[in-house]
């Protein structure tokens, strides 16, 4: 049976904004995070990070400490008594300085690959699923993924360009508010939108 996920943006969602941040001991969960995240598992949902990381591409980090970054997010969840279902990152950036990852991928946010590739590991339900993020691309990835989105209004959008799919379902002030949008929309049984998943893995 298919399950529906809510996929949160790492840094500025669910995390304090730290850029480049993979110290573990400098990972700390953003106001009303936890909060959040308690909601969001009553109502169902499985808790899935997606996560842009151009800090690998341009040199700033290596791909293993991804390794320590999940393994404290796993921390964090399990101190709010919620499992964390799964952790997908993108390394590339086509800017980047390290030639294996300095491209143009299907992953980068807001792109829809990571929760295309995190779907059919986990045997996700998109059409009942909402992706959380702070930034118009994470409205966008989780549009053309077939989700719908809550944008976290925390001043952290630069790029304020438009297409059919930079529109939110919702906006909220934190994880915890964002939570309550979607426990609003299950109890209405509002329909997701049909927008088209865009470009596939």
């Amino acid at each position: 049976m298919a399950i529906k996920a809510a996929f949160l943006d790492k840094d500025g969602t669910l995390l304090e904004n730290v850029p480049y941040n993979v110290r573990p001991e400098q990972m700390r969960l953003a106001p009303r995070a936890g909060a959040g995240l308690r909601r969001l598992h009553a109502l169902g949902y499985a808790l899935i990070v997606v996560s842009n990381q151009p800090g690998i591409a341009l040199g700033y980090f290596g791909a293993d400490a991804l390794r320590r970054v999940q393994q404290q997010l796993q921390a964090l969840f399990e101190a709010n008594g919620v499992p964390l279902e799964g952790f997908y990152y993108c390394p590339h950036h086509p800017d980047g300085r390290i030639a294996r990852y300095a491209t143009v991928c299907r992953c980068r946010k807001p792109a829809p690959g990571l929760l295309l590739a995190a779907a059919t590991i986990h045997g996700v339900d998109l059409t009942c699923s909402w992706m959380i993020g702070d930034i118009l691309d994470d409205v966008e990835a989780g549009n053309r993924a077939g989700c719908r989105s809550v944008m976290l209004d925390v001043g952290n959008e630069t790029k304020w360009y438009h297409n059919p799919y930079r529109h939110a379902a919702g906006m909220a002030t934190d994880l915890r508010a964002a939570a309550d949008v979607i426990a609003l929309a299950d109890m209405s049984h509002s329909p997701p939108r049909a927008l088209h998943r865009g470009m596939e893995l």
